[in-house]
């Protein structure tokens, strides 16, 4: 009788956490990027901005409500930072010591802990198409270089000139960093660069699942192949069955902590928070180190956080009710989800 109690309780519980999957509450985090100073940029790069940030909330909350996947909303989202200029990631990437643009990014399903990664590439117009190519069309995780846009011909993934990418706005970023260097400023690279992001997107489905994905063009004026967090799965991006994390920042600190997978592990064993996780990891170990940055971290019972500790950060949600809740600086109110 014992067993047979056991047995009928396991089930119970069972279904309890199936009703709660099926009845959960879709739910969109997304973040352009941290490091936003307030006297690198006009109004009206502001204003395109917050559209830009707008627009990908309200692309990907059309996947979710429309009962598709939490890949499929952050996959959309991202696609459309990754078109619009404002953002480090797709045509807005900063640009190489040689002058060249070399994009990054990676996704992860939480559901089955499959991801895909490219790094280093040149051509390819929405990265994270390509990294979703690479999770769901080849034995690997990631890919780099020649061999991943080889790849992404084979996978028909759309494939620009290099001349797209370019902007005036990087471009006079490059030739600034240059000039410091020149100038014998120590690490003039590093500190230019780390004012500009990386885009991500964490997401909540309609079944409990989540997924998280992360796309940059890198650091101003990087060199020797450098490759930074965002591709790199448990460093700028994780998913598991409990947890999502995007970061951005200064790649190298957040490989050094494995930050998104840290993140995600506090929560599972130490039973923190989105906030109490992010709080920890983004806003005291990171600076401990040196480094600085954000992220956006999201729960499977739909607790989101979107920790930084950096003057601002491109970031925004939306809920089921499809309305749109965007910030840059640190001053503005955001509400929570679920507030």
């Amino acid at each position: 009788m014992k067993l047979i109690s056991a047995v009928l309780l396991g089930l119970a519980s069972m279904s309890c956490v199936t009703a709660k999957a099926a009845t959960a509450s879709p739910l969109l985090v997304i973040h352009g990027g941290a490091g936003v100073e307030r006297k690198d940029f006009s109004a009206e790069e502001e204003r395109a901005a917050r559209a830009a940030l707008t627009e990908a909330l309200r692309r990907g909350h059309a996947e979710l409500m429309a009962g598709k996947p939490a890949l499929d909303a952050v996959t959309a989202a991202i696609t459309v930072l990754e078109d619009d200029p404002s953002f480090n990631a797709g045509r807005g990437a900063v640009f190489t010591h040689d002058g060249k643009n070399e994009l990054d990014s990676s996704l992860m399903d939480g559901a089955t802990l499959r991801a895909g990664a490219v790094a280093g590439v040149h051509t390819i117009r929405n990265p994270i198409l390509l990294a979703r190519a690479v999770m769901e069309h080849s034995p690997h995780v990631m890919m780099v270089g020649e061999g991943a846009e080889m790849f992404a011909a084979e996978q028909k993934i759309p494939q620009v000139d290099p001349a797209y990418f370019r902007t005036d706005k990087r471009w006079q970023q490059l030739q600034r960093a240059l000039k410091e260097e020149a100038a014998g400023q120590a690490h003039a690279d590093l500190e230019t660069a780390k004012h500009f992001g990386t885009v991500g997107a964490v997401a909540l489905d309609r079944d409990g699942k989540l997924a998280a994905g992360t796309s940059t063009g890198g650091m101003t004026n990087k060199r020797y192949g450098r490759v930074g967090d965002s591709p790199i799965i448990g460093a700028g991006t994780y998913a598991d069955a409990r947890c999502a994390v995007s970061g951005t920042g200064w790649g190298e600190y957040y490989i050094r902590l494995s930050v998104a997978h840290e993140i995600c592990a506090r929560m599972q064993y130490l039973g923190e928070t989105p906030a109490q996780a992010g709080e920890d990891v983004v806003v005291k170990r990171i600076p401990e180190l040196g480094g600085d940055g954000g992220a956006i971290v999201l729960s499977a019972d739909g607790r989101a956080a979107m920790p930084f500790n950096t003057e601002g950060m491109y970031r925004g949600w939306i809920g089921a009710d499809g309305v749109p809740h965007v910030a840059i600086f640190a001053d503005e109110a955001l509400p929570a989800p679920h507030e």
